[in-house]
Order: C-alpha cells, then structure tokens, then sequence
C-alpha cells in the first residue's frame, strides 16, 4: 500500500503542476483530471472508500461540464491553441512561495496533540458523523431536491432544445 500511496501522491502533485505548465486549456484540463483522480484513488488507499468515490465521480462530472463550457465559450473549442496559464509569473512565484514558507513554518510551530485511541472500524461512517453528526439523512434529502431543482431549471430553460429557430 505504500508504494501505490507515494505513486499516487506523485503522481497528484506532477500532475497539479502540468496543469500550470501545460500550453493549452485541453491538455491543462486532462492534466486537473488527473490530478484529482489520484487524489480519490489515495482516498481509496486510506479505506475511505465513499468519499473516495465520491471525489472520482464528482472530478468526471466537473470535467464534463468544464469540457461544455469550453466547446460553447472558447474561440478555440478544442483548446489546443497554444496560450499561457499563467499571469505574472513572477509575482506568482513570490506570494507561493511565501505562503509555502508560512505554511511550513506553521507545521513545525504549531503544538500538536499526542495521537488518543484507535482508528475507528469504519472510517467513513465516523468521518460521515463527524461532518454531518445526526443529519445525515437531511442532507441527503437535500441533495435530491438540489438535484431535481437544477434537472428542472435545465428542462425548463430549453423550451424546444438547442435548434429550435
């Protein structure tokens, strides 16, 4: 498990920065995809197994419509055009690194707590409690219905479809 935890974990980081590196919004869009499947997939790894999942759908989906944004507002739908995704390099450079250092510092600073009891049997049920405590259930309700809401705005804002004139 350790060799496909720092493989995965390198695999995210490298790939975070293509997504900087890269010269155009496609190749910087697999990049991100990428990046974030590795993440779920280190999710998976650490026996978080719902959340994982739920990042990796949750990453395809968001890729999906970023791919439809791209293909109906870029000049260059395929987005292969060559172009810069970054601005001002070098203030950039500056303000993360400093906040790196910050960071840093902060880990090395701060008093942790000595570790108390045993990881749970289920870690996604007692992350799910912690986040949620006793209203799961109504968060899920209100999923449904946020699903349902944004099912019928689409439904309703395309009266004929897309070749309707």
């Amino acid at each position: 498990m350790s060799g496909a935890f720092w493989a995965l974990a390198v695999l995210a980081v490298a790939s975070g920065v293509a997504v900087f590196v890269v010269d155009s919004m496609a190749r910087a869009t697999f990049a991100l995809l990428v990046s974030l499947l590795a993440v779920g997939g280190t999710l998976l790894l650490i026996d978080l197994h719902y959340v994982g999942v739920l990042v990796i759908l949750m990453m395809v989906m968001e890729m999906l419509v970023m791919v439809v944004f791209m293909i109906m507002y870029m000049m260059n739908p395929g987005g292969l055009m060559p172009m810069t995704m970054v601005h001002d390099n070098r203030t950039a450079v500056l303000i993360a690194g400093g906040v790196f250092v910050l960071l840093a510092a902060g880990v090395f600073v701060t008093p942790w707590p000595p570790a108390r009891g045993r990881p749970p049997a289920d870690p996604t049920h007692a992350l799910g409690l912690a986040i949620m405590e006793g209203k799961m259930l109504v968060m899920i309700v209100i999923g449904v219905a946020i699903l349902a809401t944004m099912i019928s705005a689409v439904v309703l804002a395309t009266h004929r479809g897309r070749y309707d004139r």
